[in-house]
């Protein structure tokens, strides 16, 4: 049996049983303050738990990313009723990037369902351009031209092929390793898309005038790094405080 001192009651032990009669006393005193203080102390105490559980109100990251370098248009292979014009493809879609934290915090992301997203394919070009999901979302690539196209990546991160299909199929593909995949067209060379895949959920893609934020990050310090394209900025140092805003520019050349 363990001593009482091994408790932290030593005060009362030295007293014997007289100790042991102050200590039932109080504890009577206790119980009737919480019985007064009813709901509203339960709601305090409740709130402490699921404060510290929540690591607070978390915090922000917001800011920028000044894409310095020139995108040229992705000009499309020309089909017989296009020969003798020009078909440049937008370059919108690519102006945006991804913010992300280099490393999460432990034990931060846990995934209740599975999430799925979407890449389209119109007017043979892949829609977004730039997708970010997290590790186990299922992607579907539903073909909204009215000629075929074959989905396929050699990337490491996943490999896949879909095989060619019409308009108004779609075939999908689960993504379960974090990574950078890049995805093309078999039949049309000038299609390609980025899909990056994270094991936390601390990421955000940019507008295409490069502002973004990550909400909900918890307090702590963590590397922030923007990427585009296959360009990754250095790592940049930030601290998160408990429902702090962080400003962080970036500039990508």
């Amino acid at each position: 049996m363990r001593r009482l001192q091994d408790w932290g009651i030593t005060a009362f032990a030295d007293r014997g049983l007289a100790g042991w009669g102050t200590l039932l006393r109080a504890g009577a005193l206790c119980a009737a303050a919480l019985v007064i203080a009813g709901p509203h102390l339960a709601a305090r105490a409740a709130d402490g738990i699921n404060g510290q559980i929540r690591g607070g109100r978390n915090g922000t990251i917001r800011g920028r990313v000044d894409l310095r370098r020139a995108l040229s248009p992705v000009e499309a292979r020309p089909n017989v009723a296009d020969l003798g014009t020009s078909n440049p493809r937008d370059t919108s879609d690519r102006l945006r990037s991804v913010v992300y934290l280099e490393t999460a915090p432990r034990g931060a992301f846990e995934q209740t369902e599975p999430a799925q997203a979407v890449m389209d394919q119109r007017n043979e070009t892949f829609v977004p351009h730039l997708l970010a999901i997290t590790t186990g979302t299922t992607v579907a690539f539903p073909n909204s031209d009215r000629i075929y196209h074959n989905v396929f990546s050699l990337s490491k991160t996943r490999t896949f092929d879909l095989g060619r299909y019409a308009v108004g199929h779609s075939k999908s593909i689960r993504f379960d390793r974090a990574g950078i995949v890049r995805v093309f067209c078999d039949i049309h060379s000038h299609m390609s898309a980025f899909i990056l895949v994270f094991s936390h959920p601390y990421f955000a893609i940019t507008e295409p005038d490069g502002r973004y934020h990550i909400d909900g990050v918890p307090a702590g310090s963590y590397n922030v790094i923007a990427w585009n394209e296959g360009l990754a900025s250095d790592p940049k140092p930030i601290a998160v405080t408990d429902g702090g805003v962080v400003e962080l520019e970036f500039t990508l050349r």
